[in-house]
């Protein structure tokens, strides 16, 4: 267990951990082909296919939805129950917070400045006029991207891996909890539990709260 007494740095995935849905498959939804799109993610998701590779054919049938379009699935931003609180109580204890996501920059600043985050990384949509070109920028942010991010923020930090924190739900957060001093899975697929320190399975962050103040009182 890490030490919530000491500095550290916490790092979410974003879909379905700091926010309530899928981007990707709700910005599908926009042009009609959500289903299609959500069986891809959940594949991915499960790990059962390369998640480079199902991103770029999920972003390839998004060409032609609108900057304006995009704006609608954020207003409000969906965060999930007890994100604020979960990062309000880390940034109290002096903890940075991050978000490193296999989806996209349009949702994960928005997100980071609402939640006044520390760092932020995820994919790059491409542009044309004003639509989405359906092209995806490389590098593509994947499993091992993750974990990068999360290693390469905690030596920025000069903090030991061991007061890292990682949460997220999917397949490609698994080298990313590999990496980290403790890892949560969020409502997550039974491969992503089966690695996982700890396991949250109600769509609430703040319960993480009680059990990390339970878990650091009897250390």
């Amino acid at each position: 267990m890490v030490d919530f007494s000491k500095p550290g740095l916490a790092v979410f995935d974003m879909d379905s951990t700091l926010i309530g849905i899928e981007c990707i498959d709700e910005i599908a939804a926009l042009v009609g082909c959500k289903a299609e799109v959500s069986a891809i993610t959940e594949q991915a998701m499960r790990g059962e296919l390369d998640f480079a590779d199902s991103l770029k054919a999920r972003v390839a049938l998004l060409r032609g939805v609108r900057k304006q379009q995009l704006q609608q699935l954020f207003q409000p931003i969906p965060l999930t129950a007890g994100a604020i609180q979960l990062v309000s109580w880390l940034q109290e204890r002096q903890w940075a917070v991050g978000v490193v996501s296999g989806g996209f920059t349009w949702f994960t600043d928005q997100v980071a400045q609402v939640l006044n985050l520390d760092f932020s990384h995820a994919n790059t949509l491409l542009w044309d006029n004003e639509q989405l070109s359906g092209e995806v920028a490389d590098p593509v942010v994947d499993a091992q991207s993750k974990a990068q991010y999360l290693t390469l923020w905690a030596r920025e930090l000069e903090l030991p891996l061991t007061q890292t924190l990682a949460v997220g739900d999917g397949a490609n957060d698994i080298p990313m909890f590999q990496q980290a001093g403790f890892s949560v899975a969020f409502c997550a697929k039974p491969k992503v539990q089966a690695v996982a320190d700890y396991c949250v399975d109600e769509p609430d962050l703040a319960q993480l709260i009680h059990y990390f103040e339970t878990a650091n009182s009897v250390i």
